[in-house]
């Protein structure tokens, strides 16, 4: 079986594409500067020549806070490439995994998002997901939609390694605690879309749609902090003594962030058998791969 994986030099291509290998997919990887997704004619031709069995779009622009200054590049990666991609897939008869996110909500609810809930994107980040998402909705039937939240890997720039960095240069580090998450460690979320795909290969069709997959359990942004440090310190020789909890409203950001983005992750189990790991448990297992060379 192949897959086409887009956007393949990021934190979750690069698993991908790794993770597929190994598990006996023919894997077709592609990123800038070779492939540019906002380029409509490019997108056809890589679709036609590559003849994969699946194609999942891993690309994004996902600078939150530079997207409000840079909405049109913000609009033509997130939302204009997934529905060339969507048109491509229609034409060939293929199916596209295309992964989005939790900023598609406000982030006001007391509890756990489901899909069904109503999405109302805060920025223009958040915005053009959603717009990703109606455009895949629209132009292509066999499709599916996985949103996610607070993602980090080995590969790519990330919440865990900046704290790393910032861990080993100051004794204080101060971090917000008033937004709630769950931590998503992109190889796991890349076995998740692996087997689905695997599924919808031998032939399990007909349960396209939007699914939630994140780690299990949840935490603030403090909390992930701390875990962080507390792992990596038998790893790799830390300065950092204090994590000091802050609000949203001591550390303003350009754009707003959603005080909750905890997903449920229940659909994806019951349709295509996929168990979450505990977070924790995940964060473990990737500075273990990240900081013991």
């Amino acid at each position: 079986m192949r897959l086409l994986i887009i956007g393949a030099n990021g934190q979750l291509g690069w698993e991908l594409g790794k993770r597929g290998h190994q598990k006996g997919f023919d894997t077709v990887c592609v990123d800038l500067p070779e492939f540019n997704i906002t380029d409509q004619a490019q997108v056809l031709d890589q679709v036609k020549m590559s003849a994969p069995n699946m194609v999942i779009n891993a690309s994004a622009y996902t600078a939150v806070d530079k997207a409000e200054s840079e909405s049109e590049l913000a609009f033509a990666v997130n939302e204009k490439g997934p529905s060339y991609l969507a048109d491509a897939c229609a034409a060939h008869g293929i199916p596209m995994v295309h992964v989005s996110t939790d900023y598609v909500f406000s982030g006001e609810k007391d509890s756990s998002y489901l899909e069904t809930d109503s999405i109302s994107p805060m920025g223009v980040y958040g915005q053009s997901k959603a717009d990703g998402e109606n455009a895949v909705r629209r132009r292509l039937k066999s499709h599916i939609i996985i949103r996610t939240a607070w993602l980090y890997g080995v590969n790519g720039r990330n919440f865990v390694k900046t704290m790393l960095k910032l861990g080993k240069d100051r004794e204080t580090i101060r971090v917000v605690a008033d937004q709630h998450g769950c931590p998503t460690y992109a190889g796991d979320l890349a076995d998740a879309i692996i087997a689905i795909s695997g599924q919808v290969g031998s032939g399990l069709k007909g349960k396209w749609g939007t699914y939630h997959y994140c780690g299990k359990g949840h935490t603030t942004w403090h909390g992930f902090a701390k875990a962080i440090f507390e792992m990596a310190k038998s790893l790799v020789s830390l300065k950092v003594q204090h994590v000091e909890p802050i609000s949203t409203g001591a550390y303003p950001t350009p754009a707003k962030r959603p005080a909750n983005s905890v997903l449920d992750c229940s659909r994806i189990q019951t349709e295509f058998g996929i168990r979450n790991r505990p977070w924790k448990e995940s964060l473990a297992e990737m500075l273990k791969i990240l900081l013991d060379d």
